[in-house]
């Protein structure tokens, strides 16, 4: 199993347009082979002590795939191509790692 933790950081004010956007490909990427899991997750607010909080621009996608063949067929969907230009303009940064289990 693939996992993978995307930090996105929307341009000042743009998070909220971002994860509109975000969560109107999700359905496509939800029935896509090999896709377990794909959510974006933001801060639980104020939750102190332990907690790093990614900011009010910033979010993570947590993404679980049945194999490394299955996130590179993700990557090189036709909703995917769509969902970076429409976004594009709207991202600060964007950080992926691709993890498994150790």
């Amino acid at each position: 199993m693939i996992h993978v933790f995307a930090t996105i950081t929307a341009q000042p004010g743009q998070r909220e347009a971002v994860l509109a956007l975000f969560n109107a490909n999700r359905p496509a990427v939800l029935a896509e082979a090999g896709c377990i899991s794909y959510e974006a997750v933001v801060d639980v607010p104020e939750f102190g002590g332990f907690q790093t909080p990614l900011g009010a621009d910033t979010f993570a996608v947590v993404e679980r795939w049945e194999s490394a063949e299955a996130l590179k067929a993700h990557a090189a969907a036709p909703h995917m191509a769509e969902y970076a230009g429409k976004t594009r303009s709207l991202l600060a940064s964007r950080v992926i790692n691709v993890l498994h289990a150790y």
